[in-house]
């Protein structure tokens, strides 16, 4: 863990033990129900490989090094920490500098990495239940989560997320459940086709954090009022977002700038993936035009005040927005140039699109295509 002197910006042990023991149980299934759900979401993994590098025809290494991990709630909480862990530790050595020397250093110290702790927890407990599956880029092996050799990934798949939204739908369970990993498989291909990706991420996202000068107590003030609002603490009446995002709480021009082009490449990832589950969908899940439907309905339904709230303030908003104004990007560039034509965004860092380009994907058709053959 991170330690100066001793003292821990986070305790990322009872991180896990309070999202542990907050976590929902997932719906009720049988013992043999579980062990077919978890051997068919296996199944579709590995068909689901095929499935996506020939609809994308994106080569490269094969998967095999990723592992695919069906994992229940407090399975993906243990995954999320170990890479949270590893990716955040510059940021809290930072802010562990700042604590230990700055005017605030002794109510930060009172305050201590086990409340921060009990606080992450109650986040993660909050977040477990809505995913239903995620490929870990920067996936630390441990001893009960295997990861893929030399910094390679792994994919998650959530099996009692996967369950519940599969009833709550209505919709054919084995269907879902072959939707769903395609999407996700759609992640690991990107990682696994694309050498250079994953380094190029790593980099953004650390260079994002060496900029940051984040007041400790302002950050951990922003995780207080999430937990709050967890515990129906936030007063009657008092305004939802109070501004702006965990992410959001640096804005100097620097992390301005990388944050735009992480949003970016984000949205190509989670368009791309959405794309191509619609796209191989209607060869090998009968009733996708269902699901996509209902899935759609459900999104645009909305959720509660404490959810929508939560939503804002950890920057689900934006995820969501992701999803659509990537899809679109992938649909238009896809028409206009075809799947070989999309696949020159692989090239390099340099043909990635940029935020403006998700908007106008005719603008990166031209930056790219028509500067190429110029």
């Amino acid at each position: 863990m991170t330690s100066i002197g001793g003292a821990e910006m986070v305790d990322w042990n009872l991180a896990v033990a309070t999202a542990t023991r907050l976590v929902r149980p997932g719906p009720e299934v049988s013992r043999d129900e579980a062990r077919a759900i978890v051997a068919e979401l296996r199944g579709h993994a590995k068909a689901s490989e095929e499935h996506v590098r020939a609809y994308t025809r994106m080569g490269g290494p094969d998967t095999h090094d990723t592992p695919v991990l069906v994992v229940d709630r407090p399975g993906w909480v243990r995954a999320n920490v170990a890479g949270f862990r590893a990716i955040l530790a510059p940021l809290l050595e930072k802010m562990q500098e700042r604590r230990s020397g700055g005017p605030g250093g002794a109510v930060l110290g009172a305050v201590g990495g086990k409340v921060t702790g009990v606080e992450l927890g109650m986040l993660l407990s909050f977040l477990s239940s809505r995913v239903l599956g995620q490929y870990e880029t920067f996936a630390p092996a441990t001893r009960d989560l295997p990861a893929g050799a030399n910094g390679g990934g792994r994919l998650l798949l959530v099996a009692p997320n996967i369950v519940h939204v599969e009833r709550e739908l209505d919709v054919n369970p084995h269907d879902f459940r072959l939707w769903v990993t395609l999407h996700e498989e759609t992640h690991r291909t990107q990682f696994t086709a694309v050498p250079w990706l994953r380094d190029h991420l790593e980099g953004e996202i650390q260079t994002f954090l060496a900029e940051t000068d984040v007041d400790p107590m302002t950050f951990l003030e922003r995780i207080r009022e999430a937990a709050q609002s967890l515990a129906g603490g936030r007063p009657e009446g008092e305004d939802d977002d109070g501004g702006r995002s965990l992410v959001e709480l640096v804005q100097t021009p620097a992390q301005r700038e990388i944050l735009g082009r992480l949003t970016a490449v984000m949205s190509l990832l989670e368009g791309h993936a959405d794309h191509v589950m619609d796209g191989v969908g209607p060869a090998v899940v009968p009733s996708v035009a269902e699901i996509r439907e209902k899935f759609q309905q459900r999104r645009a339904q909305g959720a509660s005040r404490l959810d929508q709230a939560l939503r804002k303030l950890l920057g689900l908003d934006a995820k969501m927005r992701q999803y659509r104004d990537g899809e679109r990007f992938v649909r238009a560039v896809v028409n206009e140039v075809g799947m070989d034509g999309f696949n020159r965004v692989w090239t390099s860092p340099n043909t990635l699109p940029t935020k403006a380009e998700i908007g106008k994907p005719a603008d990166w058709v031209a930056r790219v295509h028509r500067k190429a053959e110029s």
